[in-house]
């Protein structure tokens, strides 16, 4: 079996798998829990937020739980927006967010909230000047996300927070990080809020979290006992986030080493793709290595992505009818965003994977142009 679709979600690693099994089988009380297997859990609970927050140099306070990034996306801008609609009801957002956020606008603009959409250049770099002009008075969030998901183009999120504080210092930013952290380097300094979803980097599915900068206040989106009212958990999932901290601690390791590996894997798909006629290439200069995106000019991106699977590899495609709209954002082109198949690596896939795929690539594709 050849994986390639790991912007999807990731495989659990072996540590964080083991993690999981030996925390499941120790820590069994809740950390609400007022005996000795709960002070356990408790301490177990506190000393792993200590140690992702000293990853990512932020207070233990300004991580709140969630189950994944859509949980953390609608805790942030619901949170937020709810919090300070008496001083505006103005969102900002661009075209290539995750479809999370999208179905969040539309809820909030049912409520009243104005949504506004900032436009990217040709390579799918978010336009200064346009962002400046959108920033109003009234403007009480922008959220951008810090790496495209379907064209891995990445954001200058420390810019951004500049150009949008000149303009509104009241202003709020939230980033979408889900396809970033593992990824590339990431400094939660340079956002307000931020959205982490662990089996994006090798954790388990079903956790995650929202970096909260300590100043900033969000309405809770469900009542409960928890100390900060904003966790959805009731009973904190201990295994869960010890597991996610294992995996964070590795995936953060030798980052510009893995880049490097990946980026030749890229390399290989792109130069042997580029040679196949009737096939674009969606990569811009700030597209990260991990994420290749392709259009097709005479099949179905979907029919080719069946036929791999039917060759036991995985990848991701555009279903029928579906845009997108990461690819309509930057190349504005209808034909070509609805059929988009997409290839993500990892520094765990190997170059006889690569060449697997390369070379079934080219005998299905031809199969389905003749």
């Amino acid at each position: 079996m050849t994986y390639l679709d790991y912007s999807t979600t990731t495989p659990i690693s072996l540590d964080a798998l083991d993690t999981y099994t030996k925390i499941s089988k120790d820590y069994i009380a809740s950390p609400s829990s007022n005996h000795i297997l709960g002070k356990k859990s408790l301490d177990l609970l506190n000393n792993t937020t200590r140690e992702i927050s000293d990853l990512f140099n932020i207070m233990e306070r300004e991580i709140i739980y969630t189950s994944g990034g859509t949980e953390a996306n609608n805790m942030a801008i619901i949170g937020l927006c709810l919090e300070r609609h008496n001083k505006g009801k103005h969102i900002i957002t661009s075209k290539l967010e995750h479809p999370s956020i999208y179905k969040i606008c539309d809820y909030l603009e049912s409520l009243g909230f104005e949504v506004s959409y900032v436009d990217n250049d040709e390579d799918g770099l978010i336009i200064f000047d346009d962002l400046k002009r959108l920033v109003r008075e009234d403007t009480i969030l922008v959220s951008i996300c810090a790496v495209n998901a379907e064209t891995g183009v990445r954001q200058p999120l420390k810019m951004l927070r500049q150009i949008i504080k000149k303009e509104n210092e009241s202003t709020i930013l939230h980033s979408d990080l889900t396809q970033a952290i593992g990824k590339t380097t990431v400094n939660f300094r340079d956002i307000d809020l931020g959205s982490v979803s662990a089996h994006k980097f090798y954790g388990p599915k079903g956790i995650g979290f929202l970096y909260k900068n300590d100043a900033i206040k969000l309405a809770p989106l469900l009542y409960n006992d928890n100390k900060n009212n904003l966790s959805n958990y009731g009973t904190m999932p201990i295994p869960l986030i010890a597991s996610m901290k294992d995996a964070l601690k590795s995936s953060l390791k030798d980052l510009d080493k893995r880049e490097k590996y990946i980026s030749l894997l890229n390399e290989r798909i792109v130069t042997k793709l580029s040679q196949l006629e009737g096939i674009k290439i969606n990569k811009t200069k700030y597209s990260i290595p991990h994420i290749i995106n392709i259009s097709f000019d005479s099949i179905s991106a979907s029919d080719l992505a069946l036929s791999l699977s039917n060759k036991e590899i995985c990848v991701s495609a555009t279903k029928a009818g579906e845009i997108s709209s990461g690819v309509m954002a930057i190349y504005n082109d209808l034909k070509r965003s609805k059929s988009c198949l997409k290839i993500s690596l990892s520094h765990m896939t190997t170059v006889l994977e690569i060449n697997r795929f390369l070379e079934v690539f080219e005998v299905e594709y031809k199969k389905l142009l003749n």
